[in-house]
Formats: structure tokens, sequence, C-alpha cells
């Protein structure tokens, strides 16, 4: 087989194609199929189980929740249908899924869109810092916010805190001033141009005014909420921003954190609750690894307990054992030497699956990529390693019959040989006193040198001597003669004709 065909499933001597095999325990050729749970096994589960935890926290609260339990159902659905051998229903239910996310990405490209900025490891560095507030406003923000709710006067305050609110708060009237009672009571006085709105608080300033929120889409909320409280708590759901608002019709003071709303008694209240909030990070007491490993233990257990069932569905069928041929491919020669022989050019490999979810191998391009890098002068063995076959994850190498390859080779020289021009037949009548030379009349080869130095000139391609006239040039290629030499000239020769007397002299 050359390099770069795809292979094939190697049939026994007997004829028959080997079968891949799907017992969880047993061994062929030396392969021994593991019953516990690997590292990287263990790892995978975790690593799956923190991501999923995570989505659960930034979406709980949010309608992209309910899209994805559903999509979830749809998942295990799927599995199931796969396990049991359910091939048209897993078909169709395979088709609907690739649908069902481009739906999930144009409905729900703002939720993404904000789990991703969370998810950034570097939006610390390049997004929007955590700024240190005025904590001294605070009195008067919560001051006017109760006077506001003893008038009867709707309100809604945004507190930023380390993430952007750029995408969530639109059609804000920038202002950017200092925070007083006045300005905030002119904000939110009823008839006001910039009462129909939120104001945000940014870097102790009033950045805007006049914003529109995101509504919550929780259907679980009393009915009563109008639209402030859901405009709040749907900012809150998105991003981690601190919500304060005023109900004009029950004259209450709420603050909106986490996707939750929490109605406030008292100034004192909030101004504590403002506070611990926005306070920055270095000063908040940090919590303990044990605090952060069992809070929320409940879901946190249940998605543990989904990512293992996952994983058993996933790993409970085994993919194929199968013995496939392979191509030997070498690379990485020394540059003083030239390869003469190797062999053999291709090996037998049998190739494991842990999951029936990957490829088989009779579809992979699987070859042995060996390099010679380290190879001298002369013969060697060379050991075909597993880590000379690149596979898929999820796929090992068993064994490789045979595991050695011979290879065969010698130092690199170069010569300049002459160039011999290669006729049939006989000139024209009249032309017997002319010959037919090369120009240039010399070449310089590169190759072996046993082959190199038994080498003594170097043929052009055949030319008809009978079809050739006086003073007309014709270019001709060089031929190799040997298999490993290289002629080091790409362009053609030019032969003419040119007469015997002028050539002694």
């Amino acid at each position: 087989m050359r390099p770069g065909l795809p292979c094939r499933i190697a049939p026994h001597r007997s004829g028959r194609r080997n079968r891949p095999s799907t017992n969880l325990v047993e061994k062929q050729k030396g392969i021994d199929v593991p019953s516990f749970l690997r590292i990287q096994d263990i790892a995978d589960i975790l690593i799956m189980t923190l991501l999923l935890y995570q989505l659960y926290s930034w979406f709980r609260r949010t309608r992209a929740m309910q899209v994805l339990l559903g999509l979830g159902v749809v998942t295990v659905i799927y599995f199931v249908t796969r396990f049991l051998g359910l091939y048209m229903t897993s078909w169709v239910l395979q088709e609907l899924g690739t649908v069902l996310i481009v739906l999930i990405i144009v409905v729900f490209q703002a939720e993404i869109r904000q789990a991703l900025y969370r998810f950034s490891l570097m939006r610390h560095f390049f997004g929007s810092r955590q700024e240190t507030q005025q904590l001294s406003r605070f009195q008067e923000i919560v001051d006017t916010l109760f006077s506001l709710a003893k008038k009867r006067t709707g309100a809604i305050v945004v507190f930023q805190r380390s993430e952007s609110l750029v995408d969530q708060m639109l059609n804000g009237v920038s202002l950017n001033c200092e925070i007083t009672p006045q300005i905030l009571e002119a904000i939110f006085y009823d008839g006001a141009p910039l009462h129909d709105g939120a104001a945000l608080i940014r870097e102790g300033k009033i950045a805007l005014a006049s914003c529109h929120l995101p509504l919550s889409q929780n259907p679980e909320l009393p009915q009563f909420y109008g639209t402030r409280h859901r405009a709040a708590l749907g900012l809150s759901e998105r991003t981690d921003a601190v919500v304060a608002v005023v109900s004009e019709e029950r004259g209450e003071v709420s603050l909106a954190v986490g996707g939750e709303l929490h109605r406030l008694s008292s100034a004192g209240e909030l101004v504590a609750l403002l506070e611990e909030l926005i306070l920055p990070e270095k000063e908040k007491p940090r919590e303990s690894l044990r605090q952060r490993f069992f809070s929320n233990l409940l879901p946190k257990t249940a998605v543990l307990l989904i990512v293992i069932a996952f994983w058993a569905l996933i790993t409970s069928r085994q993919g194929a054992i199968a013995t496939v041929t392979a191509p030997v491919r070498l690379h990485g020669i020394p540059q003083g030497l030239v390869l003469l022989r190797s062999s053999p050019e291709e090996v037998e490999v049998q190739v494991k699956s842990f999951s029936s979810l990957t490829p088989t191998p009779a579809k992979l391009d699987i070859a042995a990529d060996i390099d010679l890098s380290e190879v001298r002068e002369g013969a060697a063995i060379v050991r075909i390693r597993n880590s000379d076959f690149k596979l898929p994850s999820g796929m090992v190498v068993g064994s490789v019959n045979p595991s050695t390859i011979r290879i065969v080779t010698e130092k690199k020289v170069r010569k300049t040989v002459p160039v011999r021009v290669a006729l049939r037949g006989r000139l024209p009548r009249g032309l017997g006193a002319y010959r037919v030379v090369a120009s240039p009349d010399t070449v310089e080869v590169e190759g072996p040198s046993g082959q190199i130095s038994k080498l003594e000139t170097v043929s052009t391609e055949e030319v008809d001597a009978s079809k050739l006239v006086k003073g007309t040039e014709y270019q001709k290629n060089l031929l190799p003669p040997y298999k490993n030499v290289t002629i080091l000239r790409d362009e053609p020769l030019v032969l003419k004709l040119v007469s015997r007397r002028s050539l002694h002299q």
C-alpha cells in the first residue's frame, strides 16, 4: 500500500475479515481491557460536572433553562435509542439535534454571549474591572429610594459590578454626573423625560438614565410584579449587577441579586446589603474550600450523578477491536544520508476503541509515521512504537506485527558526470560530418556513495537521429540513472548538430 492511502481491514489467513468485538472484558492478542476507572475518566467526569454546574448556575432562572432541560431529555432519548439499536429513531434525533442547536444559538444568542463572557478567564484583564464605589454615597441613594417609596414614585437603580452591562442596558441617556438626592428625584419624577427607565450607577457616578433592561422570563414570578420588578430580575439573571427597585403601587423597596428579589423593610438594611455586595473583592471575607464544596450540595450532586450516568452510557458499549493494515511512512532522514531500502512497507495494527461513538478503524487513515532522525549509515532495525500512530481520542493501539522495520542507509555524495545523448537510428544524408551534442555537456548528480561511484554518464531521453535538422535546437530531459540518484538540474538540456571539425578545433 502506498503512503497516504486509507487503511483496510486485514484478512485472517483463512481469508475472512476480522469482526470487531464488543466484549468489555475480553483479551485479544495482548490487549487488556481495563475494568476500572482510569485517571483520565475521573478527570473527564469532573470537568464535565464543573461545566454543567456552571451552565446550571447561569441559566437556572432564565427561559433558556427550560430549553436546555428539553434538549437534555432529547439527548437522553438519543443515547438510549442508540444503545438499544433503534437506528431510525436515533438517526432522526441526531438530525433533529443539529437543527435544535442552530435554533438555540439564534434564539438565545444574548444569554450564550453573556455565559461565554462569564466563563472567560481573561475578562478581568480586558473587560471592565470592579470599581470601588463611593460607599459614602450609599446612604444618600438609599434615603432617596425610600423617600420615593413614600411618595409612591417608581424607580429602578442599577449598580454595576465586575461584568459589563453594555449589551444589556439599551437606549440609555448619558449623564456621567455626581450622585445627589436632587438629581435622582429629578430623574424619576413622574412626567420627567428620563423617568421611564433605569439609572446606572458606575464608578461612583450616575452614568446613564432612562435605560431599557431585559425582562425576566421566569414563569414562577407572582402576577403582581410589574415591569420594573421583571426588568430588575431580568438584568440580575444575566449579569452580576445589583438592582434596587421601588414599587409605585405598593411603596416598597426591593433588591434584585442573582435572579432573586429581596424585599427590604428599612434603609439601614439596604445600606448593609449594598456595602456587602459592592465592596471590593479584596475586602470581602474569602470562603474556604470546604464552604465552596458543600454549598449548593444538592444541585452539585444531581449534576455529578447525571454526568456519571452519561459517561456510563457512552462507555458501556465498547467499540470495535480490529486489525488494520497501515502503511509505513518514514521521515526525518538525516541530511547527509540516503535511504536505500526499508522493509516491510506495511504493518498490521490491532486497534481498539473504548466507545461505540468513535469511528471504526476501517474509516481512518491509520499509518505508522516513523522518525529516522537518529539513524546512522548502514543497516539498522527501527522499532515501531504505539506513539507512531496518530489515533483519535478514545482509541488505542494494542499490538503491531511486525513490531520492527529494517532499513539501509548510505552516505549522500555529489559528483559531476558527462551527459550522453541517446540516439536512435542514423543522421540524414549529408550530415555525416556532424555530431549531436548537449549543452551543457556535464551535470551534477547526488545520491548514495555506492551508486554515485559507479556512475560514468547520464543519458538524455531518446532522440530520433533521422529527424534532426541542421541549425535547429532541441530540448530533452535527463533520465535518472538509479532510483535513489537525483539530477541537480530542473531545466531540459539543449541538443543541436555541430560539425566534427569545429569540435576538434
